[in-house]
């Protein structure tokens, strides 16, 4: 890639990464209530997911996920139903005392299954990466397209690590003021609520 598309890709490119959705909502929730640390490691699941996605564009074979009408619905509702799942968790979960870590045994293993079965729920995703990432391939090139597809899917996991550092840099700023049980409750209900809307929204999503 030269440099001037370059530079306009890894601006376009953050902006995906930071737009604010269900992952991104997760790493703020777990380091506000887990740590910084904790929800930077657990975000390691989303960019499992993601690059599984990335290799499934570079195979080509997300054409499969964008003609099946009914293997985009049968993931589209299974990662709803998750996300309906864990809202509800959130909704009703405790908020009498703070949770330190000896009381939540492998609990980061535990949240980057979280983090991966959000992103991988997400039959959008892949057909994002279908979209978006070819239009910076030069088929020109002499190098392969396979490799500037490589490279344009480390360049977007890299962004994707930034992204999850900042939304848990966030949370665990915030980290002492949810620590108060009312706080704590409004806020795990404010989350339950986006999720729970971020799952009408990927029902209501066509290929």
């Amino acid at each position: 890639m030269d440099l001037s598309s370059l530079l306009f890709f890894i601006p376009a490119c953050f902006a995906l990464n930071m737009a604010p959705g269900p992952n991104n909502l997760l790493s703020l929730h777990n380091a506000s209530r887990y740590g910084l640390r904790t929800a930077c490691v657990a975000g390691g699941g989303r960019i499992v997911a993601f690059s599984g996605m990335i290799a499934l564009a570079a195979m080509g074979l997300a054409v499969v996920l964008h003609t099946s009408e009914y293997l985009f619905l049968a993931i589209k509702v299974l990662g709803a139903g998750y996300l309906f799942y864990i809202a509800w968790q959130l909704w009703r979960a405790p908020v009498g005392e703070a949770l330190v870590a000896a009381d939540y045994p492998r609990g980061t293993w535990r949240l980057a299954r979280q983090e991966f079965w959000v992103a991988a729920g997400n039959p959008k995703a892949i057909l994002i990466f279908t979209a978006f990432l070819p239009q910076f391939v030069s088929v020109g090139s002499a190098t392969p397209v396979s490799e500037q597809f490589l490279w344009l899917g480390l360049l977007f996991l890299l962004l994707e690590w930034a992204a999850i550092a900042i939304y848990a840099g966030l949370g665990a700023y915030l980290q002492r003021w949810f620590s108060q049980p009312g706080p704590r409750r409004l806020f795990n209900r404010v989350s339950a609520s986006l999720l729970g809307c971020a799952g009408l929204g990927l029902l209501a999503a066509r290929r």
